[in-house]
């Protein structure tokens, strides 16, 4: 505990440089506004995000304000200005409309071009390569992501192993060709040399102090990312979305083989990347999903 640790250090300590800056600044607009913040209880903290939410209409917004709240709370937790962080079991729930906006998603092409932009440092850079590959090629969350293990891949049989969840079945994907030098090289030459030797974590995924890569890590990494696109949001959910509907609209596959790729428990939940344009597309929804 460091009581005389400002917020500012806290945040630069705990999370990647931009996204410490974009918490610093939504915290400090959070404090203007609500100067007795700092004894708040969870229904102020109710209060104040039902506000957020008619203010903001796109829902990563809302999230991203409420991540950086409870970060605020974790802080005066850390520093013993408090003994419970009020808003940590606060979530908002999910926009009643939950249509994919397929205008708003990128074509393969669109994300393989995310693979060839390179990192200065060339531990990172190839690390990059591992966890945009597995995002554009498979389609992973970024809690997937941070779950994997060395183990979890099987260079031998060219597949990585996906561990369910609540939210998502377990599978056993296949690599691209591409990818399995691109793994060896990581896991054999560059991944050794990022951990360090009191570390003994198995996790695949490493951040420079060479520790297990964290959610706020993997974002940090995609943000430089988005000047490609500065006309779409750019992050790992929306690469995802774009995966699975590529999958459907572009390569054609089976619902029922995306529904297994995704990992998704409802085939309810497939379908709404299903971009009907055809007669034939519509008679597979009808076939599939009939009314």
């Amino acid at each position: 505990m460091d009581k005389n640790l400002t917020l500012e250090k806290y945040l630069y300590q705990h999370l990647a440089g931009q996204t410490a800056k974009n918490y610093l600044y939504t915290i400090n607009n959070f404090l203007k506004l609500h100067p007795k913040a700092r004894r708040y209880k969870y229904q102020d903290l109710v209060n104040y995000m039902a506000g957020v939410r008619e203010q903001y209409a796109n829902a990563q917004t809302c999230n991203r304000v409420l991540a950086a709240i409870k970060r605020y709370y974790d802080y005066l937790v850390y520093t013993g200005q408090r003994e419970e962080n009020p808003c940590q079991t606060l979530t908002l729930k999910k926009s009643i409309n939950q249509n994919i906006q397929l205008q708003d998603l990128f074509t393969s092409k669109e994300l393989e071009a995310l693979m060839h932009r390179e990192n200065r440092y060339r531990h990172l850079d190839l690390r990059n390569k591992v966890i945009i590959s597995l995002l554009i090629y498979q389609g992973l969350t970024s809690d997937e992501l941070i779950r994997l293990e060395v183990g979890s891949v099987d260079l031998d049989s060219g597949t990585v192993y996906i561990k369910g969840s609540s939210k998502l079945n377990r599978r056993t994907l296949d690599l691209k060709a591409n990818q399995i030098q691109l793994f060896y090289n990581y896991i054999n030459e560059v991944r050794p040399e990022m951990l360090w030797m009191k570390n003994k974590t198995e996790k695949l995924l490493l951040n420079k102090l060479s520790n297990p890569i964290s959610v706020d890590g993997i974002n940090a990494m995609i943000e430089p990312l988005t000047v490609l696109y500065p006309d779409r949001p750019l992050n790992p959910r929306s690469i995802r979305m774009s995966v699975v509907s590529n999958w459907l609209n572009e390569k054609k596959l089976p619902l029922e083989d995306v529904q297994e790729l995704a990992g998704h428990k409802w085939p309810s939940t497939t379908e709404k990347y299903f971009r009907v344009d055809s007669l034939e597309q519509r008679e597979l929804i009808n076939k599939f999903f009939p009314l």
